[in-house]
């Protein structure tokens, strides 16, 4: 291999890294929104949980993140508005990317 394949290489597992990492990064900023909201929303434990999973199952939906947006704001009312979602959202995505360097 030359040391251009080489180079070629290493940038595309960084692509796939970085790839990666944005997608959980966002997954996990979702599931942390998925329990503000459920807090919000009196609930506890395993239905706080399950709430958070359909937080993240929302995402796949399509495209970008106003899907999310749409849901919690749907199932939380009058509690918080659409702003002040995509501003806990922010909040959230930093949040979540420092747990992930953490942990790896």
């Amino acid at each position: 291999m030359t040391t251009f394949d080489d180079r070629e290489s290493a940038f595309e597992n960084k692509f796939a890294h970085d790839e990666e990492m944005a997608f959980r990064a966002v997954a996990r900023r979702n599931k942390l929104l998925g329990l503000w909201a459920a807090e919000l929303m009196g609930k506890t434990g395993e239905d706080a949980e399950t709430y958070a999973r359909e937080v993240v199952k929302a995402d796949f939906e399509e495209a970008g993140h106003e899907d999310v947006v749409r849901k919690v704001a749907g199932d939380l009312g009058d509690i918080a508005d659409t702003d002040t979602i995509r501003a806990k959202m922010g909040e959230l995505l930093k949040i979540a990317k420092g747990q992930l360097v953490k942990e790896t």
